[in-house]
């Protein structure tokens, strides 16, 4: 069974950073488009950092030059650098693999919240 874990959200003052992590079990990352969406109260999960299948990155605009994807494909985990914080920025924040057009594995979420 496929598994995606996020860990490092919590409470951080505006300007501030966090480095969230994604860890997979039972999926090789490798080959695969993945990334990060994120999904504040009452409003739509929307994409914000991924990689494409080819290995490019894409960013939504809201947050070009402050947040970074990465990976360690031999720890089987995807990271996002989140710097300069804004409190729209505060969400609950979920990485996910596509593994086709209609079969995407979604992890549980872990929520990021920038407040003074």
């Amino acid at each position: 069974q496929v598994q995606l874990v996020e860990s490092g959200g919590g409470l951080v003052q505006p300007g501030g950073s966090l480095r969230l992590s994604c860890a997979a079990s039972g999926i090789s990352f490798s080959g695969y488009a993945m990334g990060w969406s994120r999904q504040a109260p009452g409003k739509q999960r929307l994409l914000v950092a991924a990689f494409t299948s080819g290995g490019f990155t894409n960013y939504a605009d809201s947050v070009k030059g402050r947040f970074t994807i990465s990976r360690d494909n031999a720890k089987n985990t995807v990271y996002l650098q989140m710097n300069n914080l804004k409190p729209e920025d505060t969400a609950v924040y979920y990485c996910y693999v596509q593994r086709g057009i209609a079969n995407v594995v979604w992890g549980q979420g872990t929520l990021v919240t920038v407040s003074s």
